[in-house]
Protein backbone atom coordinates (compact mmCIF):
# COMPACT_ATOMS: atom_id res chain seq x y z
CA UNK A 1 0.00 0.00 0.00
CA UNK A 2 1.51 3.33 -0.93
CA UNK A 3 1.47 6.28 1.45
CA UNK A 4 0.56 9.79 -0.07
CA UNK A 5 2.08 12.04 2.92
CA UNK A 6 4.03 11.57 5.24
CA UNK A 7 1.85 13.51 8.89
CA UNK A 8 2.95 11.80 11.88
CA UNK A 9 0.04 9.47 13.26
CA UNK A 10 -0.50 9.47 17.49
CA UNK A 11 -3.40 8.35 18.92
CA UNK A 12 -3.48 6.69 22.81
CA UNK A 13 -1.76 3.06 21.86
CA UNK A 14 -4.77 0.86 23.57
CA UNK A 15 -7.73 2.84 21.09
CA UNK A 16 -5.52 2.82 18.39
CA UNK A 17 -4.46 -0.90 18.15
CA UNK A 18 -8.10 -1.93 18.55
CA UNK A 19 -9.72 0.65 16.12
CA UNK A 20 -6.84 -0.62 13.13
CA UNK A 21 -7.61 -4.06 14.20
CA UNK A 22 -11.55 -2.83 13.51
CA UNK A 23 -10.40 -1.38 10.29
CA UNK A 24 -8.74 -4.66 8.23
CA UNK A 25 -11.27 -6.70 9.97
CA UNK A 26 -14.48 -5.09 7.90
CA UNK A 27 -12.54 -3.56 4.83
CA UNK A 28 -14.78 -3.83 1.90
CA UNK A 29 -13.21 -1.62 -0.70
CA UNK A 30 -9.61 -0.66 -2.03
CA UNK A 31 -7.08 -2.77 0.01
CA UNK A 32 -9.67 -5.30 0.52
CA UNK A 33 -9.24 -9.18 -0.13
CA UNK A 34 -11.43 -8.58 -3.25
CA UNK A 35 -9.31 -5.91 -4.08
CA UNK A 36 -6.18 -7.64 -3.93
CA UNK A 37 -7.84 -10.50 -5.57
CA UNK A 38 -8.70 -8.44 -8.81
CA UNK A 39 -5.10 -7.26 -8.69
CA UNK A 40 -3.89 -11.11 -8.69
CA UNK A 41 -0.17 -11.92 -8.50
CA UNK A 42 2.71 -8.92 -9.01
CA UNK A 43 6.31 -8.07 -8.71
CA UNK A 44 6.44 -9.24 -5.06
CA UNK A 45 4.58 -12.71 -5.68
CA UNK A 46 8.04 -13.62 -8.35
CA UNK A 47 10.19 -12.72 -5.93
CA UNK A 48 8.90 -13.95 -3.26
CA UNK A 49 8.52 -17.32 -5.89
CA UNK A 50 12.25 -16.91 -6.94
CA UNK A 51 13.56 -16.55 -3.16
CA UNK A 52 11.24 -19.70 -2.06
CA UNK A 53 13.37 -21.71 -5.47
CA UNK A 54 16.70 -20.72 -3.66
CA UNK A 55 15.52 -21.02 0.05
CA UNK A 56 12.75 -23.22 0.70
CA UNK A 57 12.47 -27.54 0.30
CA UNK A 58 8.50 -28.10 -1.52
CA UNK A 59 7.31 -30.13 1.55
CA UNK A 60 8.05 -26.88 4.05
CA UNK A 61 5.19 -25.77 6.40
CA UNK A 62 4.82 -22.24 5.21
CA UNK A 63 2.31 -19.54 7.13
CA UNK A 64 1.40 -16.63 5.11
CA UNK A 65 0.90 -13.86 8.05
CA UNK A 66 -2.17 -11.19 6.48
CA UNK A 67 -2.57 -13.46 3.58
CA UNK A 68 -5.99 -11.47 2.56
CA UNK A 69 -7.54 -13.82 -0.35
CA UNK A 70 -4.62 -15.83 -1.05
CA UNK A 71 -2.83 -14.33 -4.21
CA UNK A 72 0.68 -15.05 -3.22
CA UNK A 73 -0.24 -18.32 -1.58
CA UNK A 74 -1.59 -19.21 -4.82
CA UNK A 75 1.11 -18.69 -6.86
CA UNK A 76 3.53 -20.95 -4.54
CA UNK A 77 1.32 -23.90 -4.32
CA UNK A 78 1.39 -23.30 -8.44
CA UNK A 79 5.25 -24.15 -7.76
CA UNK A 80 4.46 -27.33 -6.04
CA UNK A 81 4.19 -25.71 -2.48
CA UNK A 82 1.11 -27.94 -0.72
CA UNK A 83 1.98 -27.24 2.93
CA UNK A 84 0.09 -24.12 3.14
CA UNK A 85 -1.55 -21.51 6.45
CA UNK A 86 -2.82 -18.23 5.74
CA UNK A 87 -3.83 -15.34 8.74
CA UNK A 88 -5.80 -12.77 8.24
CA UNK A 89 -8.16 -10.63 10.20
CA UNK A 90 -10.74 -10.12 7.64
CA UNK A 91 -13.20 -13.54 7.49
CA UNK A 92 -14.27 -12.19 3.65
CA UNK A 93 -10.32 -13.14 2.74
CA UNK A 94 -11.61 -16.88 2.88
CA UNK A 95 -14.41 -16.37 0.61
CA UNK A 96 -13.07 -14.49 -2.35
CA UNK A 97 -10.16 -17.12 -1.97
CA UNK A 98 -12.74 -19.94 -2.85
CA UNK A 99 -14.11 -18.51 -5.63
CA UNK A 100 -10.48 -16.78 -7.23
CA UNK A 101 -8.37 -19.32 -5.91
CA UNK A 102 -10.71 -22.32 -5.29
CA UNK A 103 -7.70 -25.10 -5.10
CA UNK A 104 -5.63 -22.92 -2.84
CA UNK A 105 -8.61 -22.84 -0.37
CA UNK A 106 -9.34 -26.78 -0.43
CA UNK A 107 -5.66 -27.09 0.07
CA UNK A 108 -4.89 -24.96 2.77
CA UNK A 109 -5.64 -24.25 6.27
CA UNK A 110 -6.71 -20.78 7.17
CA UNK A 111 -7.38 -18.92 10.88
CA UNK A 112 -8.86 -15.68 11.09
CA UNK A 113 -8.25 -12.95 13.93
CA UNK A 114 -5.41 -10.69 14.08
CA UNK A 115 -1.83 -12.02 14.74
CA UNK A 116 -1.34 -10.69 17.72
CA UNK A 117 -4.07 -13.21 19.21
CA UNK A 118 -3.35 -15.92 16.71
CA UNK A 119 0.35 -17.08 16.80
CA UNK A 120 0.41 -16.96 20.77
CA UNK A 121 -1.63 -19.89 20.28
CA UNK A 122 0.73 -21.44 17.99
CA UNK A 123 3.70 -24.28 19.01
CA UNK A 124 7.27 -22.95 18.98
CA UNK A 125 8.75 -23.94 15.48
CA UNK A 126 5.32 -24.52 13.64
CA UNK A 127 6.16 -23.73 10.40
CA UNK A 128 9.57 -23.99 8.46
CA UNK A 129 8.86 -20.29 7.02
CA UNK A 130 6.56 -17.84 7.87
CA UNK A 131 6.28 -14.20 6.07
CA UNK A 132 4.43 -11.10 5.31
CA UNK A 133 3.67 -9.13 2.34
CA UNK A 134 2.81 -5.53 3.50
CA UNK A 135 1.10 -6.34 7.06
CA UNK A 136 3.44 -6.05 9.86
CA UNK A 137 4.28 -2.60 8.36
CA UNK A 138 0.94 -1.58 10.08
CA UNK A 139 1.81 -3.61 13.60
CA UNK A 140 1.63 0.04 15.88
CA UNK A 141 4.74 0.14 18.24
CA UNK A 142 2.80 -0.93 21.39
CA UNK A 143 2.56 -4.22 19.43
CA UNK A 144 5.56 -5.11 18.68
CA UNK A 145 6.17 -7.65 20.67
CA UNK A 146 4.23 -9.77 17.91
CA UNK A 147 7.48 -9.65 16.11
CA UNK A 148 9.16 -11.71 18.48
CA UNK A 149 5.90 -14.19 18.05
CA UNK A 150 6.76 -14.14 14.03
CA UNK A 151 10.25 -15.61 15.06
CA UNK A 152 9.10 -17.96 17.41
CA UNK A 153 6.68 -19.88 15.40
CA UNK A 154 9.21 -20.19 12.64
CA UNK A 155 11.94 -22.86 12.74
CA UNK A 156 13.80 -21.71 10.01
CA UNK A 157 13.22 -18.67 7.93
CA UNK A 158 10.87 -15.47 8.36
CA UNK A 159 11.06 -13.45 5.28
CA UNK A 160 9.61 -10.05 5.01
CA UNK A 161 7.91 -7.77 2.02
CA UNK A 162 6.99 -4.17 3.45
CA UNK A 163 7.33 -0.74 2.74
CA UNK A 164 10.33 0.20 5.02
CA UNK A 165 10.21 4.06 3.38
CA UNK A 166 10.71 4.22 -0.49
CA UNK A 167 12.05 8.04 -0.77
CA UNK A 168 13.78 10.58 0.86
CA UNK A 169 10.84 11.75 3.12
CA UNK A 170 9.94 8.38 4.47
CA UNK A 171 10.92 5.99 6.46
CA UNK A 172 14.07 8.06 7.86
CA UNK A 173 14.06 9.73 11.28
CA UNK A 174 11.54 11.66 12.17
CA UNK A 175 9.16 10.26 9.18
CA UNK A 176 8.47 6.66 10.29
CA UNK A 177 4.87 6.65 10.19
CA UNK A 178 2.81 8.12 6.99
CA UNK A 179 -0.72 8.24 6.63
CA UNK A 180 -2.74 6.19 3.40
CA UNK A 181 -5.11 8.27 2.04
CA UNK A 182 -5.52 10.20 5.44
CA UNK A 183 -6.82 6.51 6.64
CA UNK A 184 -4.36 4.43 8.43
CA UNK A 185 -0.84 4.67 9.13
CA UNK A 186 1.88 2.67 7.93
CA UNK A 187 4.88 2.12 9.96
CA UNK A 188 8.32 2.48 8.29
CA UNK A 189 10.56 0.09 9.70
CA UNK A 190 13.86 -1.49 8.98
CA UNK A 191 13.33 -5.02 9.28
CA UNK A 192 16.70 -6.04 9.40
CA UNK A 193 17.50 -4.05 12.70
CA UNK A 194 14.06 -5.11 14.52
CA UNK A 195 14.82 -9.19 13.31
CA UNK A 196 18.22 -8.99 14.66
CA UNK A 197 17.69 -7.57 17.65
CA UNK A 198 15.33 -11.03 18.13
CA UNK A 199 18.46 -13.19 17.02
CA UNK A 200 17.70 -13.73 13.47
CA UNK A 201 20.56 -13.26 11.11
CA UNK A 202 19.99 -11.75 7.20
CA UNK A 203 20.46 -14.30 4.12
CA UNK A 204 18.93 -11.52 1.82
CA UNK A 205 17.86 -8.24 1.04
CA UNK A 206 15.94 -7.29 -2.81
CA UNK A 207 14.69 -3.96 -2.88
CA UNK A 208 11.75 -3.54 -4.92
CA UNK A 209 9.76 -0.32 -6.08
CA UNK A 210 7.75 -0.20 -3.58
CA UNK A 211 8.62 -2.94 -0.92
CA UNK A 212 12.25 -4.19 0.55
CA UNK A 213 12.06 -8.16 0.48
CA UNK A 214 14.24 -9.61 2.90
CA UNK A 215 15.07 -13.22 4.30
CA UNK A 216 15.89 -14.37 7.82
CA UNK A 217 17.89 -17.46 9.33
CA UNK A 218 16.50 -18.47 12.38
CA UNK A 219 19.41 -18.91 14.52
Amino acid sequence: MEPEDDQQYSKDGQQYSEESQQYWANRSEEFSPAYYADIGQNEVSETLASVFDHYVQADAEILEIGCSSGRHLANLLDDGYENLTGIDINDDSFEVMADHYPRLAETGTFHTGAIEDLLPEFDDDSFDVVYSVETLQHIPPENEAVFEEVARVSSDLVITAENEGNSPTRGRKGKEVSLVHDDFPLYHRNWKDVFSKIGLAQLLKEPGKRDTVRVFRVL
